[in-house]
């Protein structure tokens, strides 16, 4: 996606502040993939009840990962707290979101 549309295929998924997180095309795949499993961990996937603007993704200063979803899909689906893992392996990026 980054390779034909450049930078401006970002912007479809990602907020300003997540953009600024991007380093390459394998971390933007991450974020894909983590925007995915948070949307289908509240058991919707990315559409009308919960769009990939409603979850941020952040980065402690350690380089952990941490995921957000925005109040309204909190309140919605009731979450009270939520864990986001990432990996690369092989060109596949891969996450794992879990909500209590």
């Amino acid at each position: 996606m980054m390779n034909r549309f450049g930078s401006k295929s970002l912007e479809k998924f990602l907020s300003p502040n997540e953009i600024l997180l991007v380093k390459n095309s394998a971390t933007a795949a991450g974020f894909w993939a983590a925007k995915e499993a948070a949307s289908k961990a509240i058991g919707t996937g990315i559409g009308k009840d919960c769009s990939f603007l409603d979850i941020k993704i952040s980065k402690t200063s350690k380089g952990q990962p941490l995921l957000k979803y925005k109040k309204h899909v909190r309140k919605r689906f009731k979450i009270k707290k939520s864990s986001l893992s990432i990996t690369h392996d092989g060109g596949y990026a891969i996450a794992v979101v879990v909500i209590v």
